[in-house]
């Protein structure tokens, strides 16, 4: 059995009993940083063999585990802080597992995104978790673009020196927007920073981040009344090319995309 055990994200006290149970009656531990790992574990005197499993190594260390489970020792994974698979290694093993047969469960805990989206105040009944914005300026921008007009909580990870750039970013993608900075969840330092997305946020970046970001004000009654060639230019205006703005259009009025065709033709 595989047991994906969720950790602390700060005070080391929020680890479940459950958690323990289970970290104390396995084989072996699979972590990220196994120096990291170690101060959890020594903190409860637990002392089982430890492995590397992290995001350069998951594939081998996934046949690793399979290979422990044929012999049939109980295997428990953790990641640094938080449960494992949210933005840290842990997806691709559980397709391997899956593959394999091997039988895994989950042992649930704490989890920074849900921590934070509490703490922030912000529309909790629906949000979207995105995780660390990755690759060029070009690439952030074009993914922010899928959820511009999401009307729910945007959910971002953010290290300590990437803080700056990202929020301009999501400036950039997003627009006028207002946001929350939520840092050091559960320690001593604990802070959640109520900010507007042109401000930026001020201060030293100390701690991992979570930045969220409120939703689009719904915009469809008002974006209706405009002539459908209105229409369909703001969006073009957004950076959407012909073929989405007219999806995006059909979707406001409640009608076909063949409707609105005429309105494009011989239009730039």
């Amino acid at each position: 059995m595989v047991y994906l055990v969720a950790t602390p994200i700060g005070n080391l006290k929020d680890i479940s009993l459950r958690a323990l149970e289970v970290l104390k009656s396995v084989d072996v531990i699979f972590c990220e940083d196994t120096r990291h790992s170690l101060k959890l574990l020594s903190a409860y005197e637990i002392k089982k063999p430890l492995y590397a499993c992290h995001k350069f190594n998951e594939k081998q260390s996934s046949q690793k585990i399979i290979e422990m489970c044929n012999e049939g020792k109980n295997i428990a994974v953790i990641s640094d802080a938080g449960m494992p698979v949210i933005s840290d290694p842990g997806n691709l093993l559980c397709a391997e597992l899956l593959s394999s047969n091997i039988e895994y469960t989950i042992i649930p805990g704490a989890c920074a995104a849900v921590s934070a989206l509490v703490l922030s105040a912000l529309p909790a009944d629906r949000f979207a978790f995105i995780g660390f914005l990755r690759g060029k300026n070009s690439e952030k921008l074009s993914m922010l673009k899928t959820y511009q007009n999401l009307d729910m909580t945007l959910i971002f990870y953010s290290a300590p020196q990437d803080v700056d750039d990202d929020i301009k970013i999501l400036y950039e993608g997003l627009g006028e927007r207002e946001a929350v900075a939520v840092r050091e969840i559960s320690k001593i330092h604990e802070e959640s920073v109520h900010f507007k997305l042109s401000e930026g946020l001020v201060g030293e970046k100390r701690g991992e981040y979570v930045l969220l970001v409120k939703g689009a004000e719904k915009r469809e009654c008002a974006l209706n009344e405009l002539t459908e060639v209105e229409h369909i230019n703001y969006y073009v205006e957004q950076g959407y090319d012909k073929k989405e703005a007219l999806k995006l259009v059909a979707k406001d009025r409640g009608v076909s995309k063949s409707e609105l065709y005429k309105f494009t033709i011989n239009k730039d």
